[in-house]
């Protein structure tokens, strides 16, 4: 299993920004801060978006996963990680592949590499809400165990 995880940067009790790490060797990078801007990058809502980091450990994980691991993970395929075209890039070559995806979805992230992923039969998409996102790792675990 490799990939990359995204997740939430807090001080004092607030967030702040946004990290993304690699999965296989802990590498992380700041993926996006709170009313900074980064040179030639977007913003997403209040947050500049850190292309440089997104590209230089999230899509280089998910090169690496492609390369050696069976089961490619992408946490997650959201508005500020579809900001690079590099990462669509990447994880649009990780579904083109044989290997297993597990990936989350922003449920508000429109974008083609998104629906296209939502709209394939291929694909097996499970919602997570309040109510059951502590049962269902057992099932995602199960598509997942040979």
């Amino acid at each position: 299993m490799g990939g990359m995880t995204s997740s939430e940067i807090r001080e004092g009790g607030s967030r702040i920004g946004f990290q993304v790490e690699d999965i296989s060797n802990h590498e992380v990078g700041e993926l996006a801060k709170l009313g900074q801007t980064f040179p030639g990058a977007p913003m997403v809502g209040r947050y500049g978006v850190n292309l440089a980091d997104v590209e230089r450990v999230g899509v280089a994980a998910i090169r690496h996963a492609l390369k050696v691991a069976s089961v490619v993970i992408v946490d997650e395929v959201g508005p500020m990680e579809l900001k690079s075209s590099q990462f669509v890039v990447a994880v649009e070559d990780v579904l083109a592949s044989t290997k297993n995806f597990l990936g989350t979805l922003h449920k508000r992230a429109s974008h083609p590499l998104t629906n296209s992923i939502r709209t394939n039969s291929n694909y097996q998409i499970i919602e997570l809400t309040p109510a059951n996102r502590n049962m269902i790792e057992p099932q995602v675990i199960a598509q997942f165990v040979c």
